[in-house]
């Protein structure tokens, strides 16, 4: 499992199967207190269901797409606080950044 991490940011940590982020507040997801969530790296068909789930509202594409990559309900994410959100979405979009590797690549 290789880290995909060069600038470090303290509450992340990306792989090239998903990512951890620690909360800056601890939060209830699935009934059970968490200060970290997982997110897995999004596959085509993971952004083509929240897009249909979603309709028109991009919002809850974004939404839809978070709580599928998380595990967690929509109800879990909006109980967390903006700065924790924000870091959902840098870590959703370090896990879509192209870093240049090709499989096979050991680094």
């Amino acid at each position: 499992m290789t880290t995909k991490n060069e600038k470090k940011n303290p509450w992340l940590d990306v792989t090239d199967s998903g990512a951890v982020i620690r909360l800056r507040r601890v939060s209830e997801c699935n009934g059970v207190k968490v200060d970290r969530l997982s997110m897995r790296a999004p596959t085509v068909k993971d952004v083509r269901t929240a897009r249909k789930a979603a309709g028109e509202d991009s919002a809850d594409h974004e939404m839809q797409l978070f709580a599928s990559l998380c595990e967690v309900s929509l109800k879990d994410l909006e109980g967390l606080t903006m700065v924790d959100y924000d870091r959902l979405q840098a870590a959703y979009f370090r896990l879509v950044a192209d870093d240049g590797a090709v499989a096979g690549d050991c680094a």
